[in-house]
């Protein structure tokens, strides 16, 4: 199966939290599976860490791609066709990094791992 991974997901997943469901921690931790994380999770993350919205993530903010690369994640650039398909969408959802996210998983057929339900309204395959 091919996962993308929330923000949050991924945070959980490299923190051990328990927040983090027992589906998503298996499909994260089985080796079948290759798992994405999105280039807009990295500004996500580096965005929210420099207005304080997420103050223990320094350690992330500093060495992101190196962190992915050591969990074996790849990389997920966002592309024109990403960014004119999450710009297009008539939704009422106005956080950029879900309408990127939304955009990549359908794009590039993937499964979300996400907690958050709003993603089913948009014709993306969730996880969690």
């Amino acid at each position: 199966m091919r996962l993308l991974l929330d923000t949050h997901a991924l945070i959980w997943w490299l923190a051990g939290d328990e927040a983090l469901s027992r589906r998503a921690r298996e499909a994260i931790g089985d080796e079948v599976n290759s798992i994405a994380v999105s280039a807009a999770s990295a500004m996500e993350v580096a965005t929210k860490f420099r207005i304080g919205k997420l103050p223990d993530a320094a350690l992330l903010a500093q060495n992101f791609e190196a962190i992915i690369a050591d969990q074996g994640f790849a990389e997920l650039a966002i592309t024109v066709h990403h960014a004119l398909l999450a710009g297009a969408m008539n939704i009422a959802h106005k956080d950029p990094f879900d309408r990127l996210l939304i955009a990549q998983s359908q794009s590039e057929d993937m499964v979300l791992i996400s907690n958050e339900a709003l993603f089913d309204g948009f014709a993306v395959k969730r996880l969690w």
